[in-house]
């Protein structure tokens, strides 16, 4: 049976790749689409991309129509999310935010980080955490919940901490990894992961032949990554900004245990065959074989990740490169995965599964 969805935010780059999923979803209808400045004006003449697929406009945030759906995926900036989370449970709607208003679970360190309170800290204790092949039990839980009629909120990982941690994390949970010293992430993203409004930076002019660090030692995924991976003041995380449309490649450099570094510590196939196994039940990622390394291009407009690894022994660490579609798994598809685990379907179901080849 299926639902009745709206995009809260459909004018940005994830809330249009949002409703390029919803509209190729078997089990979803696409009922609503908000964005205040363009209002009254028809979906498919902002994205002509949509021309054909759908006749639906743009209504403002405060649409009714919102209460009496299903589920309301969230695309909208911090601090948007929280004015409207809270009714939208109190209606019965699920909601699947991609914003970072309910992704950190302490109130605390978002105001530090976002330099605003949070208004509604009481549901960052019970919101589900949406990375599916990290927190599989939150989502199990939220899917408990819908199925006795509740609704549920699902707090979607941001796109920096989603392939930095699933690069990350299973040599964590390994044990190969020292408990003290830096991790060191430096992660490359496309231009749509800066949102659709222009500045300095983002302009053609700016990006085009360009590549650059910004955000360098205040980033806002940084208390993310530390949330995910339990290492709280350790991440050196460098974000850069290249000249592609899409796309986010993430490198992380992990200090090994003693017991793990040096001649007689790990193998690359040691370290490819653990990594397989943790994500044996996960169909959206793929584990290279050793010596192999992920190409942005490879998962360009699907909700899959590659993970590359290689040990560089004299340094000591592991070094784990992780390729997402920034705007996908990043974003939408992932809110959409998180979606169909709970409402009980495959979690691949209406995702695109293969990458453009060219």
């Amino acid at each position: 049976m299926g639902i009745q969805v709206g995009v809260m935010g459909a004018a940005g780059y994830a809330g249009a790749e949002l409703v390029r999923l919803v509209l190729g979803h078997p089990d979803m209808e696409l009922a609503a689409v908000t964005s205040n400045a363009d209002a009254g004006v028809a979906l498919a003449d902002v994205y002509p991309a949509f021309a054909g697929a759908t006749d639906l406009a743009f209504t403002t945030h405060d649409d009714p129509i919102l209460l009496d759906l299903d589920a309301v995926f969230l695309a909208v900036p911090h601090t948007a999310a929280m004015a409207v989370v809270p009714k939208l449970l109190e209606h019965g709607v699920s909601v699947f935010d991609l914003s970072a208003d309910y992704r950190l679970k302490d109130a605390g360190v978002y105001q530090a980080w976002y330099d605003i309170e949070h208004t509604s800290p009481e549901l960052l204790e019970t919101r589900a955490f949406g990375l599916p092949e990290l927190f599989a039990g939150d989502l199990a839980s939220a899917a408990a919940t819908h199925a006795a009629g509740d609704p549920v909120l699902v707090a979607c990982a941001g796109c920096y901490p989603t392939a930095t941690s699933l690069a990350a994390l299973p040599a964590i949970k390994q044990g190969w990894v020292a408990d003290a010293g830096a991790i060191v992430v430096d992660a490359i993203s496309g231009v749509t992961g800066a949102g659709k409004g222009a500045n300095q930076r983002t302009h053609f002019c700016s990006a085009d032949e360009n590549l650059e660090a910004y955000g360098v030692g205040k980033h806002r995924h940084t208390p993310e990554i530390e949330q995910i991976l339990d290492a709280k003041d350790r991440v050196v995380f460098t974000p850069h900004l290249a000249p592609l449309k899409r796309g986010l490649l993430s490198t992380v450099t992990l200090p090994l245990a003693a017991d793990f570094a040096g001649d007689d510590g790990l193998n690359a196939d040691e370290v490819v065959a653990a990594y397989r196994e943790f994500y044996k039940d996960s169909p959206m990622v793929r584990v290279l074989d050793a010596g192999q390394m992920p190409k942005t291009s490879s998962v360009v407009g699907t909700c899959g990740c590659h993970i590359g690894l290689a040990l560089n022994r004299r340094a000591g660490v592991l070094v784990a490169v992780a390729a997402i579609d920034n705007l996908c798994k990043g974003a939408a598809g992932q809110a959409v995965q998180c979606a169909n685990i709970v409402y009980g379907w495959d979690q691949r179901r209406g995702l695109p599964m293969v990458a453009m080849p060219v």
